[in-house]
């Protein structure tokens, strides 16, 4: 029973967003979401303002920092919903190519990949349970994840300032 148990655990730590599994976040980002104190009531991480200024005007989000390997690769599995001024960031301590996929995600995503200059690199719609593997276009010190559709309906595109 043990066995079954641990390799349960296993599975569902291995099907997870970010694929390889990324790096432990900086530690200035881990501390500015505890700064914050905001928790999230479903995942239990620190809650932060994110802002993304874009050429329709500036865009205000709280999200969710998956800010270790462990909670990076966990990501929004399982989740069944989000608000549309609600998401999760995976930041990186090094600028580096990520790459994400959608194995036990149940909402659909865009994935924003954010380069070192913080702006948006590029998006990329994840879809259910998708395993096809959603690369960036160069290496990036943070993703972004947030509802599908958010990106075109709010005029996100690349280029666009991320703050956080």
């Amino acid at each position: 029973m043990k066995r079954f148990a641990a390799a349960g655990l296993i599975a569902a730590l291995a099907a997870c967003s970010p694929q390889p599994a990324a790096e432990a976040a900086t530690a200035a980002a881990t501390d500015t979401a505890q700064g914050e104190g905001a928790r999230h009531p479903v995942s239990g991480l620190a809650v932060v303002p994110l802002t993304i200024t874009t050429a329709k005007g500036r865009h205000a989000f709280r999200v969710e920092v998956a800010a270790t390997a462990a909670e990076q690769q966990k990501g929004l599995m399982f989740r069944t919903e989000m608000g549309p001024f609600e998401g999760m960031i995976f930041p990186n301590s090094v600028p580096q190519q990520r790459s994400f996929w959608m194995k036990n995600t149940v909402i659909p995503l865009d994935i924003i990949y954010i380069g070192p200059d913080r702006r948006v690199l590029n998006i990329v719609r994840g879809e259910p349970y998708d395993e096809t593997s959603l690369p960036s276009t160069g290496p990036v010190i943070n993703v972004l994840e947030l509802a599908a559709g958010r990106s075109a309906a709010l005029g996100i595109r690349p280029g666009d300032q991320v703050a956080w």
